[in-house]
């Protein structure tokens, strides 16, 4: 009898608490695009959820040109063009590397090839095969290795290991047809943390990173990575590594921002504690993005990144106007942590500014009001 009693009291225990609890998950449940309760954010200008491009975290109107021409007619010269015309030290040249071998990638998934069909991504493989000493079809081919690497296998497979061998092959030879790129050297982050690299051989790959282009948002943000507590490293090497990136980040840098997303790479999964995002080290973490997002230049490739794990924390903190104003810079593109975690990242941005729109007028703003 006392277990039968123990057992109903657990019960109506649980009963009692599960309302509290789904409130304590982040408000998701609260409040969804199509609620009857639920704001508009079309009032404020939003672009639709089925329009919202899942490409890209900014606007890259030379990438998105480029990529139309290289996707419609299989020919692979206007990417060398664009490759070759930016600058090689820059942010903007990693991403264009990405977006080129995820495209290529993402063509072979949906045509595999075979007897009578050819493979997609193709011209890729012609570019390699025409321009063998182009540094920058080098750069694509070794990408599109660690990202098919990634994609279709499970790393300590022997499928994995062969190709990420031949990854870390393509990485070598980029790097030679390009001495002071590091973007080679970026892309073997991600093999490095695939074949389990010990850390004194990470540490010689980082610094060849360094000695090429020290403040380098994305390189950071690859290496943090292999120091996260689920891959190489721990919680405090991450945090560690995050913050003396924050702290010899010269004027203007998105590296203060570095912290927010060593905190993002350790969340819980289940977070049961209100007060977790209004934290001491979240809200530190918070103000250091804020901070290097108003102090950047405007036009940096990595601003984006930055914004857009700042939506997600400020709305979990929430923080409504800090929210919308991010969102009015970044509204568009959503391919960016946090939303490309999600099986539908377009979805799972609009349900955060969906919250983030509700947030904002229950405490009395309007769109008259953000835009004033």
């Amino acid at each position: 009898m006392a277990i039968l009693w123990t057992l109903m009291a657990l019960l109506l225990l649980g009963f009692a608490l599960l309302p509290v609890l789904r409130r304590r998950r982040g408000m998701i449940e609260q409040v969804h695009p199509g609620h009857p309760d639920a704001a508009d954010p079309a009032d404020y200008g939003f672009v639709r959820e089925e329009d919202l491009d899942i490409r890209m975290p900014g606007p890259d109107q030379d990438l998105l040109d480029v990529l139309d021409v290289v996707q419609r007619t299989q020919e692979y010269r206007a990417a060398a063009q664009l490759l070759a015309g930016t600058e090689i030290a820059g942010e903007l040249r990693w991403q264009r590397v990405q977006a080129f071998a995820g495209a290529a990638a993402l063509e072979l998934r949906e045509r595999p090839g075979g007897v009578s069909e050819t493979p997609g991504g193709q011209w890729l493989r012609v570019w390699r095969a025409e321009q063998p000493k182009d540094a920058g079809g080098a750069a694509v081919h070794a990408e599109f290795l660690v990202q098919q690497a990634w994609r279709t296998s499970t790393p300590g497979t022997d499928d994995f290991r062969i190709i990420m061998e031949e990854a870390r092959d393509a990485c070598g030879q980029a790097a030679l047809l390009s001495p002071g790129d590091p973007v080679p050297y970026v892309i073997e982050l991600s093999v490095a943390r695939g074949l389990n690299y010990s850390q004194p051989e990470f540490e010689q790959l980082w610094l060849k990173i360094l000695d090429r282009a020290p403040t380098h948002m994305g390189a950071h943000l690859a290496a943090l990575h292999y120091w996260c507590e689920k891959w190489h490293g721990s919680r405090e090497l991450a945090y560690a590594f995050a913050e003396a990136a924050a702290a010899r980040a010269p004027q203007g840098s998105l590296l203060a921002a570095m912290p927010l997303f060593a905190v993002f790479e350790h969340l819980p999964e289940v977070n049961l504690v209100a007060s977790f995002y209004q934290s001491e080290v979240v809200t530190k973490a918070v103000h250091g993005a804020l901070h290097a997002v108003h102090s950047a230049r405007q036009d940096d490739p990595m601003l984006a990144h930055v914004r857009h794990l700042l939506v997600f924390f400020l709305v979990r903190s929430e923080r409504w106007s800090e929210a919308m104003g991010e969102l009015m810079h970044v509204d568009g593109h959503v391919g960016a942590l946090p939303w490309t975690l999600s099986a539908n990242p377009a979805a799972e941005f609009a349900l955060y500014r969906a919250l983030a729109v509700a947030g904002y007028e229950a405490n009395g703003g309007s769109p008259a009001t953000l835009h004033s």
